[in-house]
């Protein structure tokens, strides 16, 4: 077995800038500092100071509006970390709500240990990992959210460090892990991570940035980097940073926390007294000044060129994940049981949606045969099908958000591929669309009296299933490209609206204007093949006699192509099977947009900073 090196971080002369436009923002401004095994380093300073983005800098994880140069080095070569080997917990905590604090770690061990690895084995390290975090007790305890009490801050945050220290990493990188929690809450978390640094026999090298910690809290500090508008104003032993402040005239006064003293006097966004006759702007200039030419800064030199001459080496083998199989069964049982437990989601829209179809049944009912059915049976078909999309993008974008936020965080730590998610979210809902399908779809049927049988009925529910599978991967595409609730939902309404408007009930085929409206919209229009199918299933088959004031009788096939201006050339199942291509191209769609935006996120970094080869876990899983 190949043996684990530790792992040291280093960085020089690191800048970053947000990238396009006249007044490209310098977010970091020649950083240059390091990491060590065994040590806990804490990035601090004000709001807006740059402390997520040197984490994310070193972590390979800024976003692609943002341009990179300097120079990160592991174990001082330009080497990527492999699977397993390093952690990131973020600041939001992105988990599913439903499941328990044991089923979040349990199906979290399944994706990230291998096959070879037993299912007990795994059971028993993720009992071990909620020990060593205290949270033995809230076990069966669900998350929580907004749907449901669960889960405290801190009892989250916990759970966050869990997940990402499952597989023993030596680095780990936390996003403000006490944002949110209270003084009491705050130490036990820090408590926790501080104890990571020596547990199971590995020196750990962990890197938190930390805003606003308390003086109990802030004695667990190793190493502190201290920032003010992206410089830096200290970076060395935390327990010297009060001997720099003295020296420079701004000492900490007894029995005051520290760490509130230094970032009183380093936040310039207010521009305060920081001292008798010296704004807050003047003292930072000062200790950014001084520090350059200090003793702490030839240490920080001196220290990075001795880890480059003595820690040169590999990171080490790469730790293998589940099987692509096995990611498609645990992501496919965990999404089952979230769904099966969010009241909010499917179960609230099968409720509601059994309640307008009573309402459209019995408003609607039995509509008989005559030449007034005709418009009713297409106004009735129009109207269900318009509430079955709508009720799904609201009832079901939020709890995808939900999911979105979890893939990005898992995805980001390497425990699975899109693939592999796209699979298991897919067949997880299949049960409950069904029911929303069929139930719905019946008492419709039954109470309008539409056309009966048994295969246009199952052709009936078979559309209405269509349409919720496309709506769903309609918000998966949306969702991908607008993480966010408003924006999303305003999005694929708007689509939602443009393919009702063009399916062909509320102004005809044949009389919409050919440019734009008829080529293309209404040839690209989900609905319109979804209603078209629907004309051709209730007609087909049927005889329309005259009403009360006399006429004649019309065939189902006439009214089709003369009334609804239906394409009579194919028969309704080639509708149903190009609907259900169309969905499968939206999935496709989707997995092409999520994985193009990985790419060009790891590519932008590339190219952008070629001095600092970073690492990403993403391409260890790219299905």
């Amino acid at each position: 077995m190949e043996e684990e090196n530790d792992i040291t971080v280093t960085w020089e002369d690191l800048q970053a800038r947000v990238a396009g436009g006249k007044n490209r923002k310098l977010i970091l401004n020649g950083l240059t500092g390091y990491a060590q095994p065994g040590k806990l380093l804490a990035i601090m300073g004000p709001s807006g100071c740059g402390k997520s983005t040197l984490l994310d800098a070193l972590a390979g994880r800024l976003g692609s509006n943002i341009k990179q140069t300097g120079k990160i080095l592991i174990n001082g070569l330009k080497q990527e970390l492999a699977y397993g080997t390093s952690g990131y917990v973020t600041q939001d905590d992105a988990m599913l709500s439903c499941l328990t604090a044991g089923e979040t770690l349990y199906y979290s061990a399944e994706l990230q240990f291998p096959n070879s690895m037993s299912i007990a084995e795994k059971k028993e390290r993720a009992d071990a990992t909620l020990r060593e975090m205290g949270l033995q007790d809230a076990i069966n305890t669900r998350v929580g959210g907004w749907s449901g009490k669960g889960l405290s801050g801190g009892q989250k945050r916990r759970l966050s460090i869990c997940i990402e220290i499952l597989t023993h990493p030596r680095l780990l990188f936390l996003d403000e892990p006490t944002s949110g929690l209270d003084s009491a809450a705050s130490f036990y978390v820090m408590t926790g991570i501080a104890s990571l640094i020596l547990k199971d026999g590995i020196q750990r090298t962990i890197v938190a940035s930390i805003h606003q910690p308390s003086s109990q809290v802030f004695q667990l500090f190793h190493h502190l980097c201290l920032l003010s508008s992206g410089e830096t104003v200290y970076f060395g032993p935390a327990s010297h940073a009060n001997q720099f402040f003295s020296s420079n005239g701004f000492p900490c006064p007894p029995l005051y926390n520290p760490s509130d003293h230094y970032l009183r006097i380093i936040n310039k966004d207010f521009n305060q007294d920081a001292d008798e006759g010296i704004t807050t702007e003047e003292a930072t200039n000062i200790l950014v000044s001084s520090y350059k030419s200090s003793e702490y800064s030839n240490d920080v030199q001196n220290e990075i060129a001795k880890i480059s001459v003595n820690d040169s080496g590999a990171v080490g083998r790469k730790k293998i994940h589940a099987a692509f199989l096995t990611q498609c069964l645990v992501l496919l049982k965990r999404s089952s049981k979230q769904i099966y437990r969010d009241i909010s989601n499917y179960w609230l829209r099968l409720t509601v949606f059994i309640a307008v179809s009573v309402s459209l049944g019995s408003i609607f009912y039995h509509v008989g045969g005559s030449m007034r059915s005709i418009q009713e049976r297409g106004s009735l078909l129009c109207f269900f099908v318009s509430v079955l999309c709508f009720m799904t993008l609201v009832g079901g974008f939020s709890p995808l958000i939900e999911e979105m936020k979890v893939l990005k965080r898992e995805r980001l730590n390497g425990h699975y591929g899109i693939t592999a998610f796209l699979v298991g979210s897919t067949f997880s809902a299949v049960p409950y669309t069904l029911l929303i399908s069929i139930i719905p779809g019946a008492i419709v049927n039954y109470l309008s009296g539409l056309h009966k049988g048994l295969e246009n009925f199952v052709y009936f529910c078979s559309v209405l299933f269509g349409i919720v599978m496309w709506v769903e991967s309609l918000m998966m595409v949306v969702g991908s490209i607008f993480p966010n609730f408003v924006m999303g939902v305003i999005t694929a309404g708007g689509v939602e609206g443009l393919m009702i408007l063009t399916s062909g009930f509320y102004r005809l085929p044949n009389d919409l204007p050919k440019p734009l409206w008829k080529y293309p919209f209404y040839h690209v229009s989900f609905l319109n093949y979804a209603f078209q199918g629907l004309l051709k299933n209730e007609f087909e088959g049927l005889m329309f006699g005259p009403d009360e004031n006399g006429g004649i009788s019309l065939s189902g096939r006439y009214i089709l192509s003369e009334t609804w201006h239906v394409q009579m050339g194919h028969s309704k199942w080639v509708d149903l099977s190009i609907m259900f291509a169309m969905i499968l191209l939206y999935r496709v769609l989707f997995l092409v947009i999520t994985k193009f935006k990985e790419k060009l996120k790891h590519v932008h970094v590339g190219t952008n900073a070629p001095k600092a080869k970073v690492f990403s876990r993403t391409n260890i899983t790219d299905l």
